[in-house]
């Protein structure tokens, strides 16, 4: 790169006295040291030009488009006025507005105080645009960190005393021996730290490098990983261990894959599978269980896994069996379902889940987990909203501001396991296990900055979208 802009600031310099590094389309460091390196060579003479700019932040930006937060604030109040709880959503703006008397409370809500207004910030902002802001303007946009200031460095080459003679050669000829032009010829010099070329070989695809930043952040976590080698489950495990209905809607053959061959599984723990109907049909344990009919031939048909949980459900019961000892365990690996693919939904995709054994767990217990664990991947900010699965109790959706997409969005899913699923297990009633869970994908496709799941998995993959992905870190 540096040796190809070399080339152009010598072709320029012919036709003109100077040439300016923002009038050549390369990167910053190339242009500099193909500067300096025709600089030493006496070639031309450089000189450097630094000047700062005012420039919109993000926020700064937001307010050029839609408008001030108080300005935004002072449109959303009809003639009924806003609540009090709708204000908060303008922290800044009802300040501003209260400041500015274009506001009153009366009671619990709040009205406008004047007809109309005209929205100094933006205006500022555009002032700033067609250069005709005053410096109040600038400092008040800079309080609010509308703008800041940012630095530009031009290099300016100029022709040298050893411009005329100068003929950059990369290759000492045999011609130039023989004729001993190669003494007035300026070389390139050997650049022992370039990078070379980069071999051709295999490369871990961007999903795997998630997975194993998601295995590196449990690990720190002090879990344990478990073998989720298993693809083929049968539904007891994978539904009924779960204390799911038999007649739950996600068992019909729209939401999961059936296997034909074996079509069946027949090797149950037969203590264990009492307990397990007897719940589902009577209610044991302080429940009253689904009051319905359990099958076996129902739970014992074989499918594709549906979700982790079937492997977390079976470490489960080994534990319940082997007598209480706290665990944090976690798996990643491939589940399937039975749904049309398109941008964001595939039949086949990995998910992420841990979960937590011991006395006394509570969902308190649960959200600070959850807190340390998405803080680890970069989301420091979620917040939690009440939901049903039929194995935990009680359940929460989990949701993290993605700061690129300026909104909330769903990230993971979690709970307490219910005592219908726990207790036949043999763990005691004042053992708890939380749990959560969430896709791989969803989060490799922000990462990566992917908007159709089809280009991160797929026969439509890029192969060198892969040689070219970064190494994942979150933390």
């Amino acid at each position: 790169m540096i040796e190809r802009v070399v080339e152009t600031v010598i072709e320029r310099l012919r036709i003109s006295d100077e040439v300016r590094s923002s009038d050549i389309d390369a990167p910053y460091t190339s242009i500099h040291g193909a500067f300096i390196s025709l600089e030493s060579k006496g070639v031309c003479n450089v000189q450097m030009n630094e000047s700062f700019e005012e420039v919109l932040t993000n926020e700064g930006e937001e307010v050029e488009k839609n408008g001030s937060e108080e300005y935004l604030l002072f449109k959303s109040i009809g003639q009924d006025g806003i609540s009090l709880e709708d204000l908060e959503r303008y922290k800044l703006g009802k300040m501003n507005a209260f400041k500015n008397k274009w506001i009153r409370k009366e009671g619990d809500r709040v009205f406008r105080n004047v007809g109309d207004i005209e929205d100094g910030i933006r205006r500022m902002i555009i002032s700033l645009k067609s250069g005709n802001a005053s410096e109040e303007d600038l400092e008040t946009l800079r309080r609010r960190k509308l703008i800041y200031k940012r630095k530009s460095v031009v290099l300016i080459a100029i022709k040298g005393p050893m411009f005329e003679a100068s003929s950059y050669v990369t290759e000492l000829t045999a011609a130039m021996v023989q004729s001993g032009s190669y003494k007035d010829a300026i070389f390139k010099n050997y650049n022992f730290d370039t990078r070379g070329n980069i071999p051709q070989s295999g490369s871990l695809h961007p999903l795997m490098k998630m997975r194993d930043e998601f295995k590196r952040i449990f690990v720190g976590m002090g879990f344990s990983e478990m073998c989720t080698s298993q693809y083929v489950e049968s539904s007891f495990w994978n539904f009924d261990a779960l204390f799911q209905p038999q007649d739950h809607p996600s068992r019909d053959a729209h939401d999961t894959f059936f296997v034909k061959n074996p079509e069946i599984s027949t090797e149950f723990p037969a203590e264990y599978l009492k307990e397990v109907s007897e719940t589902h049909c009577g209610g044991k344990y302080d429940s009253l269980g689904h009051r319905n009919a359990w099958s076996i031939s129902e739970a014992q048909k074989n499918i594709l896994r549906t979700h982790t949980t079937s492997v977390s459900a079976r470490k489960l019961y080994e534990l319940g069996k082997s007598g209480f000892v706290p665990t944090k365990l976690f798996s990643i690996d491939k589940v399937f379902r039975n749904e049309s693919v398109d941008a964001t939904h595939l039949a086949e995709f990995h998910q992420v889940e841990g979960l937590i054994v011991d006395k006394g767990l509570t969902i308190g217990h649960l959200m600070g987990v959850l807190q340390e664990f998405f803080g680890r991947l970069g989301m420091e900010d979620i917040k939690f909203k009440p939901a049903f699965n039929p194995y935990t109790e009680p359940s929460m959706e989990v949701f993290g501001y993605h700061k690129e997409l300026g909104r909330w969005i769903e990230i993971g899913n979690s709970g307490v396991f219910r005592p219908e699923m726990l207790r036949p297990m043999g763990f005691d009633a004042d053992v708890s296990v939380i749990a959560w869970g969430l896709s791989l994908e969803r989060p490799a496709m922000i990462k990566y900055g992917l908007k159709n799941i089809r280009d991160l998995v797929g026969h439509k993959v890029d192969i060198e979208f892969s040689r070219r992905s970064e190494i994942c870190f979150f933390d």
